[in-house]
């Protein structure tokens, strides 16, 4: 099991879950996505990242920018890098995330809407914490807008998608993506390699006898 803690207002997360599909499939293993709010995380244990916004033009931010287009290129993604509304407030598309996944009828299309979120943001500019926005992203991926916009004001979502970020704070999470095999933890789509390492450690592990 790969746990995958995940913002859609990350490009280095959309990165990461284009690139960490194929590499589960490949080996065999299921992903657990957990939403969460990265401005939670930040907030609680790593406010220096508002800071280091602060001068886009620094000398490291202007490498960052083009790391994100370096990354995105090689992940065949388009990726604006930020985007007209920056930072924006994802609450609602995360607690989109969570209902998805535990309705019957939406479930089948949570991929889909997490992948046509970050596609909206980061390809297209769109603003998703916009109804409008979101509306049209349920529609296009098969999802009942109506039900949808219900549900992501139910306690127990709101609830659902607290627990997560409390949660990723508790493992020593600092940012998205943040990614857990076993108790091992791994942050960013650089470290997918040792996120592949570290799942055929725990297969070969499993397979030797006691």
């Amino acid at each position: 099991m790969i746990e995958f803690y995940f913002d859609c207002s990350s490009p280095w997360t959309f990165i990461a879950f284009k690139n960490l599909q194929p590499m589960a499939e490949e080996l065999g293993v299921q992903v657990e996505w957990k939403p969460v709010l990265v401005g939670g995380i930040f907030n609680t244990v790593n406010p220096g990242a508002y800071a280091a916004r602060e001068d886009m033009n620094s000398a490291k931010n202007r490498y960052i920018l083009k790391d994100v287009q370096d990354n995105a290129r090689e992940s065949d993604l388009k990726i604006v890098f930020p985007p007209k509304v920056f930072p924006v407030n994802s609450v609602k598309a995360m607690r989109g995330c969570l209902w998805i996944a535990q309705d019957a009828d939406a479930k089948p299309h949570f991929l889909a809407f997490v992948e046509a979120v970050f596609s909206a943001y980061f390809s297209r500019e769109e603003d998703i914490s916009n109804d409008a926005v979101l509306t049209d992203i349920c529609r296009a991926c098969g999802i009942d807008d109506v039900a949808f916009h219900a549900g992501i004001t139910q306690p127990a979502i709101k609830a659902a998608l607290k627990a997560n970020t409390d949660e990723a704070i508790a493992r020593g999470a600092f940012g998205a993506p943040t990614i857990f095999v076993g108790d091992d933890m791994y942050f960013g789509n650089d470290r997918l390699a040792l996120v592949r390492s570290a799942v055929l450690r725990s297969q070969a592990a499993a397979q030797t006898p006691a």
